[in-house]
């Protein structure tokens, strides 16, 4: 081969090759660029969701704090601040009945969802909403129907306890430590609003103290 068509064809080669090398710095370009883009998206969108499951969360606790704070219709309250809580063995004379507060019995009543069939000592049940519970108590003017259904929620809700008081002046009544709710029936809606709010609520003296072990008979 002429030496100047050996000059050429290797100027081809070189030309060629530099042709593919250009070629494949364009193709890595498109595919960094492709690659950044996405990862931008993909992040955006982390990010975007993140904002979002962060905000959702928090509307919902304000929601619930909103809830928590807000009165229940008809419920009574009591300034914790002046309801005593010394441990004393003498019976005490609450100026509530059922009683929502004040000094009360060393031992309390095991609240772990119990139903009792008989009256139990006032000093006692205190100790138990002292611990967080909520005490549901029903008089004679309580139907069978309200008893069950009265009874099935408190046997699935720790820190609750239910039992018979025909002194009490409301058919069914709710009480926590400081407050107290006064319902017809068993059926009122503001039953489980009490129990919602109250059971080991913001109002409890002693939270997280314990409602098992207790005494579970008057």
């Amino acid at each position: 081969m002429p030496k100047t068509s050996k000059k050429q064809a290797a100027a081809d080669r070189k030309a060629r090759i530099e042709a593919m090398r250009r070629a494949e710095k364009a193709r890595e370009r498109r595919s960094r660029i492709i690659t950044i883009t996405l990862s931008t998206v993909i992040v955006a969108g982390l990010v975007g969701w993140g904002a979002y499951a962060i905000n959702n969360a928090n509307e919902k606790k304000d929601q619930k704090a909103a809830a928590a704070a807000k009165p229940i219709s008809g419920e009574r309250t009591w300034d914790a601040k002046k309801l005593g809580r010394t441990h004393v063995e003498t019976k005490v004379n609450y100026p509530m009945n059922p009683p929502v507060g004040g000094n009360h019995a060393p031992q309390w009543m095991t609240c772990n969802g119990n139903v009792y069939t008989q009256a139990i000592p006032d000093g006692n049940a205190v100790h138990s909403l002292e611990h967080g519970a909520v005490w549901v108590t029903y008089n004679d003017k309580a139907t069978t129907a309200d008893l069950k259904t009265l009874a099935n929620k408190v046997t699935k809700t720790p820190y609750t306890l239910m039992s018979p008081d025909k002194t009490q002046s409301g058919t069914v009544m709710l009480s926590a430590w400081g407050h107290q709710l006064s319902v017809k029936t068993a059926s009122d809606p503001r039953v489980d609003q009490f129990l919602t709010k109250y059971v080991q609520g913001a109002q409890t003296p002693e939270p997280g103290a314990a409602c098992t072990n207790g005494l579970t008979a008057a």
